[in-house]
């Protein structure tokens, strides 16, 4: 076993050589060591193995000192849709527009910015004027969900394959000073005419399949108008559940397929083509 072989390894060095030995990467060749590092530390938690100590202190849960929060302005924007339209979708893809993406999340959004792990897309949507309305955050989807494999008809071995043709809208921000009726489910039907494009520029392959949880103190009525479609509900139990039992709030699962071939495509039936697929 690599740790016992090299017993001076570091935790980044053993998620390194795994990537390496099982060919674990992105479709652009990035090795995945951030995802390997949680397979890990959730194999130490389960008592599988143990892991050489951490070199430092590690992050503080409920902390990100990754993120630099910046002042903004907060003035109430109280209007309707029609007068800050056009509204504009811009992918936050400077270290400048990063930034600004994660302070707004990291401040305004109830779960904070947390990370992103993997493949995601950052989005910040703007009003005429230019003034931040919204942002979006999509990255992985969840490794099973059982509403959401049901309703695909997706075996293991399929979802093993085909998960990164999926993303998970992990973060929407729509800040409190900002009051534009209508605006959710606008900003859910432009991003979904350009997400699978956006990811094919970026990583190589479209996306055909979007999913989300909603915990159940929001009644996902953006989703609903945007035609998302509820599947079901979590069980509470998280990814890294070691105990069987719920621990996290029950949320409801929303879907929306992007192709009207995302069963065929996600089953290995069928290739996807291109970035844009067929709108349902």
């Amino acid at each position: 076993m690599l740790m016992n072989n090299n017993p001076d390894w570091h935790r980044t060095r053993l998620s390194i050589e795994l990537c390496e030995l099982w060919g674990w990467k992105s479709d652009v060749g990035q090795l995945k060591t951030i995802s390997c590092r949680d397979m890990l530390r959730a194999l130490e938690s389960a008592g599988k193995i143990t892991l050489p100590p951490r070199k430092g202190s590690g992050r503080v849960a409920g902390k990100n000192p990754c993120i630099q929060l910046r002042l903004h302005d907060t003035t109430v924007i109280e209007a309707s849709l029609r007068s800050v339209m056009p509204v504009t979708v811009e992918i936050a893809s400077s270290k400048a527009a990063i930034d600004e993406f994660k302070s707004y999340i990291e401040q305004y959004h109830y779960l904070g910015y947390g990370r992103s792990v993997g493949e995601c897309m950052r989005y910040t949507v703007r009003s005429n004027t230019g003034a931040v309305l919204a942002c979006l955050l999509f990255g992985s989807s969840a490794w099973r969900c059982a509403p959401r494999d049901r309703f695909i008809g997706w075996r293991d071995n399929e979802r093993n394959a085909n998960l990164h043709l999926t993303t998970n809208n992990t973060r929407f921000l729509i800040p409190h000073f900002v009051r534009v009726q209508h605006l959710a489910s606008h900003v859910l039907g432009m991003i979904s005419h350009r997400v699978s494009n956006d990811w094919a520029a970026k990583y190589g392959h479209p996306i055909v399949f979007l999913e989300t949880f909603v915990e159940h103190r929001f009644r996902g009525t953006s989703y609903q108008a945007a035609n998302w479609l509820r599947v079901g509900e979590t069980t509470g139990r998280g990814r890294d559940s070691v105990t069987g039992k719920g621990t996290l709030p029950i949320k409801d699962v929303y879907i929306y397929p992007l192709s009207k071939d995302f069963r065929e495509i996600l089953s290995n039936r069928r290739d996807p083509v291109g970035g844009k697929g067929h709108r349902l």
